[in-house]
């Protein structure tokens, strides 16, 4: 008997709807399931109707426990890897197994589904084109505002998990370090009470002090402004738009040129270059 196979399942972040067909057809084909909290796998299980005997495999027992999975996988078992909710392997230990079954020769084999930090970057209304998850930053200050510090210039759009009883701190550092930027911050996703906040961080801060703040939270920060953007702060739209024609670009492509670089209305544009 060869080796056998671990496979990465995807659980609903919230909804039980949103798993796949195929992750419940392997759930019920392994012969063994790893979990972060069996007592939180085990009601998905029995939604489902899946009878599989469960191990605990977490933060503290990794260690030991990851041996005796990759003892399992050698000797022929096929192991399905659940978190509590969402993709293996972001932001939960699942990562460390990953890597030992493949340091280990073992085929690891990844099933598509739901993960809550896609999920509210494409609710965002933020780029999504180039992005960086930086999952949760460290609970004492002065380690997270370093870490922000080092964001401090990332252009690309910022993914970030916090828990509820961090959130305000968290928005509070962010606006001393970074700024008043926008920010997308959505809670409870695909859940009942799901939110998605969307402004500026100041304006985070004023809704989640009158509140209190419930579930766990994905917050989606606009990345630094790049540097053709600043380059360009200190002109009227009308000598912009005129500098991109003199590069040879057409009214209209400089316009248009114009309205993404300095991320305001087209038609605000278009009126600064009537009489050019």
């Amino acid at each position: 008997m060869g080796k056998g196979i671990l496979y990465i399942c995807p659980t609903p972040i919230g909804n039980l709807e949103d798993i796949t067909l195929r992750t419940l057809r392997v759930l019920r084909e392994v012969d063994l399931i790893a979990a972060e909290d069996t007592r939180h796998t085990i009601k998905l299980l029995n939604h489902y109707d899946i009878k599989k005997s469960l191990i605990s495999y977490h933060e503290h027992n990794k260690k030991e426990k990851g041996e005796l999975l990759i003892e399992k996988l050698n000797s022929g078992l096929d192991i399905g890897l659940v978190t509590d909710a969402g993709m293996p392997g972001i932001s939960d230990p699942g990562e460390d197994i990953i890597r030992l079954a493949i340091e280990n020769g073992i085929e690891v084999i990844g099933l598509p589904g739901p993960t809550a930090s896609i999920t509210a970057l494409v609710v965002s209304g933020l780029p999504t084109d180039k992005f960086v998850f930086e999952g949760f930053l460290p609970s004492k200050r002065r380690d997270r505002t370093r870490e922000l510090e080092r964001l401090k210039e990332e252009e690309r759009t910022i993914i970030l998990y916090e828990a509820p009883h961090r959130i305000l701190d968290l928005l509070k550092d962010m606006g001393e370090v970074l700024g008043n930027r926008q920010i997308s911050i959505s809670r409870e996703l695909t859940k009942m009470y799901e939110e998605t906040f969307r402004g500026t961080i100041l304006e985070a801060i004023d809704k989640f002090s009158g509140e209190k703040p419930r579930g766990e939270f994905v917050l989606v920060l606009k990345g630094a402004e790049k540097k053709e953007d600043n380059m360009y702060k200190d002109i009227s739209i009308k000598e912009h738009i005129k500098l991109y024609m003199e590069e040879g670009l057409t009214k209209k492509e400089a316009v248009k040129k114009v309205a993404k670089v300095r991320n305001i209305p087209k038609n605000i544009v278009y009126k600064e270059s009537i009489d050019i």
